[in-house]
């Protein structure tokens, strides 16, 4: 997965955006005003820290050296993945997509609503 499908692909997914908080190298993509993404997208190696139900973030940790703690994160709930390793670019994307997930399923039910929407 490049940097740009990375970016493309964590912009698919209703209401995203993506900001810059910590300046113009980080990009920080974010649902309803919540992060579920962050990469340095010029990066080599490309990694995204994502969020993680913490018993599977270890799980995935165990099985995949490719996925670490979460670099700066909670490390409990977000996970360091290195994107152009190892991993299926499926897999990537999977993890992607639970991450934002996570983020929804914990917003006010009148935004999830509001997500839901087409």
């Amino acid at each position: 997965m490049t940097p740009q499908e990375l970016r493309t692909f964590c912009l698919s997914f209703n209401d995203a955006a993506e900001e810059f908080p910590f300046g113009p190298d980080i990009s920080v993509f974010k649902v309803a005003g919540k992060m579920f993404a962050l990469s340095f997208l010029d990066a080599r190696p490309l990694t995204v820290n994502l969020k993680c139900d913490p018993d599977l973030a270890v799980q995935l940790r165990a099985a995949h050296p490719e996925i670490v703690p979460g670099w700066h994160m909670n490390k409990r709930h977000w996970n360091t993945v290195t994107v152009d390793a190892k991993l299926p670019d499926q897999q990537v994307r999977e993890l992607v997509e639970d991450s934002y997930d996570l983020v929804v399923a914990g917003l006010p039910k009148a935004v999830r609503l509001r997500l839901d929407r087409p």
